[in-house]
């Protein structure tokens, strides 16, 4: 198995794990969409999207707001520095380029220590926060592989 191969399993089981955690700890009603990378993280974004707009509307307390989405601050940042790595590996140029943007601000909010979410300061940095997730999930559709193959390698692969 090649590079890509070792990636893409490497990818829908990371998947599988941050979905797992997601549904298990929050427990969340909806189901879980597809195994892949892509809709996954876009998965956690539209999450924190949702539970933003209920601390807005005061459907949910922010020391529970921060207590469930805290836990999920530095898996996910792992998961997409770990994923980000293999790009560059693998030598998937475009998606690695792609992501770099969002792996250097991550490390930046890790490094200055303000990565975590603080049931005191919510409120105040609520704006901030939803730009951030509209931000990630934008990007997120933007980097990683075709979620289908494009009629050229369709044709590659008819011809080998």
């Amino acid at each position: 198995m090649g590079g890509a191969g070792w990636l893409f399993l490497f990818s829908v089981l990371m998947s599988a794990g941050l979905l797992f955690t997601m549904v298990f700890f929050v427990r969340l009603t909806i189901q879980p969409p597809l195994l892949v990378p892509r809709v996954a993280f876009t998965h956690v974004s539209s999450m924190k999207i949702i539970m933003f707009s209920d601390l807005e509307c005061d459907y949910i307390n922010p020391i529970d707001l921060c207590n469930k989405l805290n836990q999920f601050v530095l898996p996910e940042n792992i998961a997409h520095a770990f994923l980000s790595l293999l790009f560059l590996l693998s030598g998937q140029w475009i998606a690695f380029l792609l992501n770099a943007p969002l792996l250097a601000y991550n490390i930046n909010k890790i490094r200055s220590g303000n990565h975590m979410y603080d049931a005191t300061e919510i409120f105040r940095t609520l704006p901030n926060h939803k730009k951030e997730s509209f931000f990630k999930r934008a990007s997120e559709h933007s980097s990683g592989p075709p979620l289908r193959p494009t009629s050229r390698s369709l044709l590659r692969n008819l011809n080998a």
